[in-house]
């Protein structure tokens, strides 16, 4: 019963129905975030860090990217221009916490999606969301 719950999540997820385990590889498949700085769901994070900070599970398309707002009050304020690293992986966005708050900003979603893989393969949305110590 789990693995066809599990196999149904993956086709939703996936928006098509669930290819076989040889047919499933990393090239084929959507990037997804492998890392943030900070981590999601962290508590206590320094307000004074300069930059937020995530990378991918593939090389993405520099032009580009969707971080969107759940909320105006959520959304940390943007403190320069936003960045690819040499890296082709990691994204960066300059910004300016205040201390004490709740932040969430989601990462592609299915309205944005201008986070894309080389190839143009849109990256799988991702919430990133964390709180700043007092």
């Amino acid at each position: 019963m789990k693995t066809l719950w599990m196999i149904g999540l993956a086709s939703a997820l996936l928006g098509a129905p669930v290819a076989r385990a040889r047919d499933i590889s990393v090239q084929g498949l959507p990037p997804v975030v492998v890392k943030t700085i900070p981590e999601s769901g962290a508590l206590g994070v320094d307000p004074g860090l300069p930059e937020i900070r995530v990378t991918f599970s593939k090389d993405m398309l520099a032009g580009g990217w969707s971080c969107v707002n759940l909320s105006k009050e959520t959304f940390p304020a943007v403190a320069g221009e936003s960045r690819f690293e040499p890296d082709k992986r990691t994204f960066v966005m300059p910004v300016k916490l205040e201390p004490g708050k709740t932040y969430a900003i989601l990462l592609n979603s299915d309205k944005y999606e201008n986070f894309k893989d080389a190839k143009g393969q849109p990256a799988m949305p991702y919430i990133l969301v964390f709180e700043t110590r007092k």
